[in-house]
């Protein structure tokens, strides 16, 4: 017996992997052949380079300019671990979970800090409903669950006269989606995210609200020198001028910068959300005209534009595990798709990343192949049973 037709056009770049992501299109090591390498950070031509990257980033997403603007260790998990550990306990909490690192949040607040906190959970696929929380206490939450595809539709239930802060893990939403920075007091991202960056390096964004409650408020546990933000009651402000509290890849930042200024010669973020937008859109057409496969997120209104996480619906899947890891592995084998499978929390199925730096016609290459996958693993279980 034959099996499904192979198609006849391949994606020039395979990378579809949630994190570390595609490069930018337009990137080449050469490109970064001006890192100054072998200089300290601290040196006039590092410190020069990393508040470049403060400003850029300022910039393009449209940060207020009293919101100050860091680059911390450890990737988005050090950052918001970073502004958890300053922040919190000052008042309750309410923690959000709807996918792995939200949970991974609230194990922290509760477990770890063991602060009052009042836990609110969706399970994958779903959304909390912001608009039930108490804004008088602080907030944790995702804006864009990266393994779950599901994320804020917009700010609005988020009060403008909250008493409490507003901690946002954006890492898998900036520079794809529109981020409401009066509604956020902090927010952390990572560069190996929607630009492409390279990891281990975290942006941590406070608002002058968050700014005051570290300034007023000592936390009853110790912190390591790697979470201190203040000094003496005050904040340290070179952190946010580029004086960092490690040492930086001075690689890494410029490859930063490259991603930055690509960015902002595609549109800035009004490009950057253009592409994704497309990029989903086409993921979307498939999930509309395939009756065996379905996206994660129940409502269209709350679906990512990024992580777009899709699940298998076909009666005769008996284990979906199995199944959609041997879709992944297929497409794998054949070059098309790189890291694809659903995260190892989430339920089984796909996760194709659709952030600025992968192009449209890639996606759309890409599309017949997960059905020729699809269709093949199906023979395969015929041929079993």
């Amino acid at each position: 017996m034959s099996g499904p037709t192979t198609p006849a056009t391949r994606p020039a770049n395979p990378r579809f992997s949630s994190g570390p992501c595609a490069k930018p299109p337009t990137f080449t090591l050469s490109a970064l052949s001006d890192a100054p390498l072998g200089r300290s950070h601290r040196a006039g031509v590092g410190k020069a380079r990393l508040k470049a990257a403060i400003e850029t980033t300022r910039d393009i997403l449209g940060i207020p300019a009293d919101y100050r603007i860091g680059i911390v260790p450890a990737s988005d998990t050090g950052a918001f671990e970073m502004a958890m550990w300053n922040l919190l306990g000052e008042r309750p909490a309410e923690m959000v979970a709807w996918e792995s690192f939200g949970a991974g949040w609230v194990t922290d607040a509760v477990k770890q800090l063991k602060i009052d906190a009042t836990v609110h959970e969706a399970a994958y696929g779903q959304i909390v409903d912001m608009a039930a929380l108490n804004y008088d206490n602080d907030v944790c939450f995702t804006w864009n669950g990266t393994t779950s595809g599901v994320r804020m539709p917009n700010g609005n239930a988020i009060p403008a006269d909250r008493a409490g802060l507003t901690l946002c893990d954006a890492t898998s939403a900036a520079f794809a989606m529109d981020l409401p920075w009066d509604k956020l007091d902090v927010t952390t991202f990572s560069w190996q995210k929607v630009l492409g960056g390279e990891a281990a390096h975290g942006m941590l964004i406070l608002s002058p609200r968050a700014v005051e409650r570290l300034e007023s408020y000592k936390p009853a546990w110790p912190l390591p020198k790697i979470f201190r933000l203040t000094k003496g009651g005050k904040l340290i402000e070179g952190i946010f001028v580029g004086e960092t509290i490690n040492t930086p890849s001075m690689l890494a930042v410029e490859d930063y910068l490259l991603a930055l200024d690509w960015a902002r010669s595609i549109g800035g973020l009004k490009g950057l959300m253009a592409r994704a937008d497309a990029n989903a859109a086409t993921v979307a057409e498939l999930v509309d005209n395939a009756p065996w496969v379905e996206n994660l997120a129940a409502d269209p209104a709350t679906r990512s534009n990024t992580s777009v996480c899709l699940k298998f619906t076909d009666d005769r899947i008996a284990d979906g595990a199995t199944f959609a890891k041997a879709v992944a592995k297929r497409l794998e084998g054949a070059g098309v798709a790189f890291d694809i499978g659903a995260y190892r929390d989430a339920p089984p199925g796909l996760r194709i990343w659709c952030g600025g730096t992968v192009e449209t016609d890639d996606l759309r290459a890409l599309m017949p192949w997960i059905e020729w996958a699809f269709e093949a693993e199906i023979a395969a279980l015929s041929q079993v049973a």
